[in-house]
């Protein structure tokens, strides 16, 4: 399988793989791996269980060194960079964040702000204005002072993006952020994330596993396959009935989305 990636040279590159290899022990997860995210982008990373997406976006988001290659934040090793300054660029929520038991949504929300904090610099009425803002942005703010364990599934998933957001970076990386919230709280939580890009100009990479919530709102896909980067463009341009076949073992079809015009997989059977 041939990858291919029709991502402009002409936009500035925020977040890049560079040859890396990651692994857990002697297990090779991803292999010498190459990837280019521009900044201002959304872009989605797809594949089957299992073929290293997760991981991609840990190393990406400096949770794991690779073995070999490096990953680059505006050019720099992210490994070498200071964890801080990574924290005021780059926001990363794993699948299943977990806050400590009792802690309110405001106080999350206003651990964003620590990356800001130094002994020079202690909590601000600016930073209580971001937290505010965030809260407001995110709809959350009749919630501020509510448990964060007590919230449902899309709420949770709003509390941490706000914490994103107050962190005030500009990229975001989300690892399956609707994994376990029924199909309107998806929609919920991928529109907030939509609009964080489309008026917040976030650059935004995010693992998804509906290919059909992908397609409609990410700008570009990134298929994996076994570790392996298998195919990036356009979603038209990703999702084939031959790469469906090829990745997903998956025979469909796919045909334009009724309300939105972007590629739609309709199932026909799995391919063994």
């Amino acid at each position: 399988m041939t990858a291919l990636d029709s991502t402009s040279t002409t936009t500035a590159v925020r977040l890049a793989a560079d040859g890396v290899r990651l692994a857990y022990g002697d297990k090779v997860v991803v292999a010498d791996l190459d990837l280019q995210l521009t900044d201002g982008s959304f872009t989605a990373i797809v594949g089957p269980n299992g073929c290293g997406k997760s991981t991609l976006l840990r190393a990406l988001g400096r949770l794991l060194r690779p073995t070999a290659g490096s990953v680059l934040l505006d050019g720099r090793a992210i490994t070498s960079t200071p964890t801080k300054e990574v924290a005021k660029v780059l926001g990363l929520l794993p699948q299943t964040p977990l806050a400590p038991e009792g802690l309110t949504v405001a106080d999350l929300v206003a651990r964003g702000r620590h990356p800001h904090q130094s002994w020079l610099r202690q909590w601000s009425s600016d930073d209580e204005a971001v937290v505010t803002e965030a809260l407001s942005w995110t709809d959350m703010a009749d919630l501020a002072d509510s448990p964060v364990d007590a919230l449902s599934g899309g709420q949770r998933q709003r509390a941490w993006i706000s914490m994103a957001l107050a962190q005030g970076t500009d990229l975001l990386l989300l690892d399956e952020p609707t994994t376990y919230l029924d199909l309107a709280h998806q929609v919920d939580v991928l529109e907030l994330v939509g609009r964080l890009h489309a008026e917040r100009g976030r650059t935004v990479v995010v693992v998804l596993h509906d290919l059909n919530l992908a397609a409609r709102y990410a700008e570009r896909l990134v298929a994996m396959k076994d570790g392996v980067l298998v195919a990036s463009g356009t979603p038209e341009e990703v999702l084939t009935e031959q790469l469906l076949a090829e990745v997903f073992e998956l025979e469909a079809r796919v045909v334009p989305d009724p309300v939105t015009g972007t590629p739609m997989v309709v199932p026909v059977r799995r391919l063994r």
